[in-house]
């Protein structure tokens, strides 16, 4: 759409979190509470344990970049700088 274009002329992708529901044991379960800490309502079933999961595509809705495996309880920035850390790119 050209309305939009001047704003991501230069723009090579986007970046998003989401958090993907889990189980684990009972002993294991703490950090895994998302940061919400309470349960959080999906359309299949109610969770409260999740990973934080960030990733980039590009605009043929490729995906760039993946970093997955974070506990709930990770915040999106600290998961974004631990990926700029590793050499990840913005």
């Amino acid at each position: 759409d050209t309305r939009f274009f001047p704003y991501f002329q230069n723009c090579i992708g986007a970046i998003d979190g989401t958090h993907v529901p889990i189980t684990t044991s009972g002993e294991k379960a703490a950090p895994f509470r998302n940061r919400k800490g309470t349960l959080s309502h999906n359309v299949f079933f109610d969770w409260a344990l999740s990973h934080n999961v960030m990733v980039v595509c590009d605009f043929e809705l490729n995906f760039t970049f993946i970093s997955c495996g974070w506990e709930g309880s990770a915040t999106d920035a600290k998961v974004l700088r631990s990926a700029l850390n590793s050499g990840f790119h913005v």
